[in-house]
């Protein structure tokens, strides 16, 4: 593994801008005729193509406002990129695989300006003093975090192959639970209690206590497993909402009603965190609730979502309000079923489970590893 110490005496330190500069990102959604071979990159990979490419060389495209600001990925020469993006063209002599650890390791997305939308802007983050090795030692960083990169997208695609067998293994018990159901459909308001949470003012939040969670964080928790947004609210707070019946218990679920709707997460026995009200419902358990492990892959089914996103409200932007989710009808197959898919996803959760520790275990060796080659 590549140390620091052995190109050290030939890095300098020179400015962001300095190494590369700003390509064209000027595309709007709507300009996507999907009229040509050349891919159109946005925040989430490629969106489209046009007949002609801004960016002629390899480059870094950095997402600049909105969910996700600062993330930096490699987009291919003779592409472009959404306006919602910046691309960074790497000048001679500069590697374009170092441009985007180095890019990475600045972790744009933790200081952005904009009251409302998160906004970061070139011309402030090209002034940060950057390391600057030869181009071997450029080559020598890119060969060490590139391989982690590389061992993770495996670990990344074990997790996707398990998702994808829970997914089949669904089907094939149950049917599809929209087209092709084996049992009669109940609304979510005859299975579950469908409601909000208490609404959190800023003046509320405190610095420690019981964690406040955002839609973002809430997505993290489904992503990961964890999440941290800096937010709290006092404990005698939550013990207070918590005597009123309005903290959600083991097995109940939470769903997302803004940006990507109907993510789901479930409650466990050592949760302990309060959440943003109208950007989250909580379907509080009952009697007649289906098991958690069922419903969650019910909502993980695409033509399941595909109806959700249908019959949701907004026209703008889409959200599912509480009358949404609680007119939302599901297949209820006997209990006894129910446990045995239950039982099978156990299974694959424990092979999951190893996948995703080795992710975190190459993030945090990512992370030392660009903090010793970009760091001060």
């Amino acid at each position: 593994m590549t140390s620091k110490h052995q190109f050290a005496g030939k890095c300098k330190r020179v400015k962001l801008s300095d190494i590369c500069v700003k390509g064209k990102s000027s595309l709007r959604q709507k300009d996507i005729a999907n009229d040509g071979p050349y891919a159109v990159y946005g925040a989430s990979g490629i969106v489209g193509s046009t007949s002609c490419f801004q960016n002629a060389k390899p480059y870094v495209a950095v997402v600049k406002d909105g969910a996700g600001v600062g993330r930096a990925n490699a987009c291919n020469a003779e592409t472009s990129v959404l306006g919602t993006m910046q691309a960074l063209i790497p000048k001679e002599g500069v590697d374009c695989r170092y441009l985007l650890h180095l890019v990475r390791s600045m972790r744009l997305g933790e200081d952005f300006s904009g009251s409302t939308i998160p906004h970061i802007y070139f011309r402030d983050y090209g002034k940060t003093l950057v390391p600057f090795p030869d181009m071997s030692g450029q080559r020598q960083i890119v060969e060490a975090l590139d391989d982690i990169e590389k061992q993770r997208l495996t670990a990344t695609k074990q997790i996707d192959r398990l998702d994808s067998l829970v997914k089949s293994r669904f089907v094939e018990m149950f049917g599809d639970p929209i087209d092709g159901t084996f049992w009669a459909k109940r609304k979510l308001s005859n299975l579950y209690e469908v409601k909000s949470s208490k609404r959190i003012y800023a003046r509320e939040q405190t610095k420690d206590g019981v964690p406040f969670l955002r839609l973002a964080d809430i997505g993290s928790l489904i992503d990961s497993g964890i999440s941290d947004s800096g937010l709290f609210i006092s404990e005698e707070r939550f013990e207070e909402l918590r005597s009123k019946g309005l903290v959600p218990n083991p097995g109940d679920v939470l769903v997302t009603a803004r940006g990507t709707l109907g993510r789901c997460y479930i409650i466990k026995p050592s949760d302990c965190f309060y959440f943003q009200d109208g950007m989250i419902t909580w379907l509080a358990a009952i009697e007649s609730s289906p098991l958690p492990s069922y419903l969650l892959a019910v909502f993980n089914n695409p033509h399941f979502i595909e109806e959700l996103n249908r019959n949701c409200s907004g026209t703008t932007v889409k959200y599912l309000s509480i009358s949404d989710l609680a007119n939302v009808a599901i297949p209820v197959p006997p209990l006894e079923l129910q446990h045995e898919f239950e039982t099978f996803v156990t299974q694959v959760d424990k092979s999951r489970f190893v996948a995703q520790q080795q992710i975190e275990k190459l993030q945090l060796l990512y992370d030392s590893l660009a903090q010793e080659y970009f760091g001060e």
